[in-house]
């Protein structure tokens, strides 16, 4: 009696162990991600229609649709094996990218590779954009309220000055109220133009002008050479969103001068081109934006090689170069563009490298590119980016905002000097286990970096040991003099 429903549950959860293990093998856009980053990525680009190492894989199911679906297969597993065995399609392959050796992935399931051709196709033809928000939504750019109380001080000031007015008639009304009861000759009631060019509504009026005067007088001075808030557009339209939140760079790998000198530095083009000599088209503009450096450095995508005497080619001869180069990628990504639409394509990105790259002091394509100076402190104001970043360990957020997610950068915040004595009031010194406030190292009182800053060791000394004992719990950059005047001022 107990054996068939027993065997009935046995059978119930085979079927759905086997259902659930269909379901999770199931081929995925999503896994494919995954597994092109773990295995593909370094070889091929995320775009999928750019060549790297290994060719553009955009397309790459029609170029082997012509074969078995297993041929595909086996040449992802393993390419050598393939083209050992002369399959054409692997031959030809071999025979325009060799030496250079695919490496193999034995262990890859059937599932797994679909997973990943799934992705390539989803990574090739992604939604379109207005190029203003990242790919990824970590990365997209902060909505910012442009919401302002102007509104509500004006109805505030309609609700007081409408509170006037009726207190003003009430008063009146009493008044004559009083007068008849008194039996006086009750004054003449005032009409609302007599009320509004009365000598006491005229002398408030006058004292609130000169106030607000006063106040926006005071206020625009204060604000005077201050720019927060200021996002001017680029020549180029380089976003911090793709670039440091997407792809993870670094700041001080483009600015590298904010961890060993004054100056952070704009980066030179050839700081660019480390990576976009492999990465000639971007994933929100194409070409458009690339070809911008590009054009400035003097380096041929079409050749992948630097131009010979570039700085005596004539505009003419450089408009070639890069209409090829536009030309050649809009095809690339849509084979069935129209003659007219491409010819369109190629006039717009070139004028706007003429524009990016020229203005009436720069005549010529070629040279640097003229960006656009955001942050700007006064001559006598002394500021030292690696004091800071180096010493301090300050986070570039903490003065910049969140650069990862700005597609324009702008000014975050006041550059203004009570701005910079309120922060050396509250930040802490990573006084421990920091080598540039170090006393404890042997010989350390001795070394020519202390000679004649006695006063200075024995600051120190004094912080490490009341640390140390429990005594004080942090050592402010006010502590050590941040706030003494020729600190910032020459």
């Amino acid at each position: 009696m107990t054996i068939k429903p027993t065997l009935n549950l046995v059978i119930v959860l085979c079927l759905m162990s086997c259902l659930s293990a269909s379901l999770f093998a199931a081929p995925s856009a999503d896994a494919g991600k995954t597994l092109f980053t773990t295995n593909c990525a370094s070889c091929h680009a995320k775009d999928m229609k750019t060549k790297l190492t290994g060719p553009a894989l955009a397309g790459v199911e029609q170029v082997w649709a012509e074969f078995p679906r297993e041929d595909l297969y086996s040449w992802i597993r393993n390419s050598q094996a393939l083209i050992a065995k002369g399959h054409p399609r692997a031959v030809k392959i071999w025979a325009e990218y060799k030496p250079t050796v695919m490496t193999s992935f034995t262990a890859l399931k059937d599932e797994e590779i679909e997973s990943i051709l799934m992705y390539i196709q989803v990574a090739a033809n992604p939604p379109a954009t207005d190029g203003k928000v990242a790919t990824n939504s970590a990365c997209a750019p902060l909505e910012e309220s442009k919401n302002t109380n102007i509104w509500l001080y004006i109805t505030i000031a309609a609700i007081l000055g409408i509170l006037v007015l009726v207190m003003s008639r009430i008063i009146a009304n009493l008044n004559h109220m009083t007068a008849v009861m008194d039996g006086d000759t009750p004054p003449v009631s005032k009409t609302f133009r007599e009320i509004m060019t009365g000598r006491n509504v005229v002398s408030f009026a006058i004292f609130a002008l000169v106030v607000l005067g006063g106040y926006t007088t005071v206020n625009r001075a204060v604000a005077l050479g201050r720019q927060q808030g200021y996002q001017p557009d680029q020549p180029i339209k380089f976003s911090h969103a793709t670039h440091a939140c997407e792809n993870q760079i670094d700041c001080n790998y483009c600015h590298d001068g904010a961890r060993r000198s004054k100056q952070s530095i704009i980066p030179a083009a050839n700081t660019c081109m480390n990576c976009h000599k492999a990465i000639k088209t971007g994933s929100v503009y194409g070409t458009a934006e690339i070809s911008k450096i590009f054009a400035s450095n003097g380096f041929n995508p079409n050749t992948g090689t630097y131009i010979e005497n570039y700085d005596k080619l004539s505009d003419k001869e450089i408009e070639k170069i890069f209409k090829q180069w536009i030309g050649d990628q809009a095809k690339a990504a849509n084979a069935t563009i129209s003659p007219q639409e491409l010819e369109n394509r190629k006039s717009n990105e070139w004028q706007g490298i003429v524009a990016s790259l020229t203005n009436e002091n720069k005549k010529k394509i070629q040279g640097p590119i003229e960006w656009v100076r955001i942050h700007n402190l006064p001559d006598h104001v002394y500021f030292n980016h690696a004091q800071h970043v180096t010493v301090g360990k300050v986070a570039c957020e903490k003065c910049h905002g969140d650069v990862k997610k700005m597609d324009v950068v702008k000014q975050y915040s006041p550059l203004s000097m009570g701005w910079c004595i309120n922060c050396h009031r509250q930040t802490e010194i990573q006084f421990k286990d920091n080598a540039y406030y170090e006393t404890g190292k042997e010989g350390m009182k001795d070394s020519s970096y202390y000679q004649g800053e006695k006063d200075i060791y024995q600051m120190y000394k004094r912080y490490h040991d009341e640390i140390k004992n429990g005594k004080r719990e942090k050592v402010t950059v006010e502590d050590i003099g941040g706030l003494e005047c020729q600190k910032c001022h020459y």
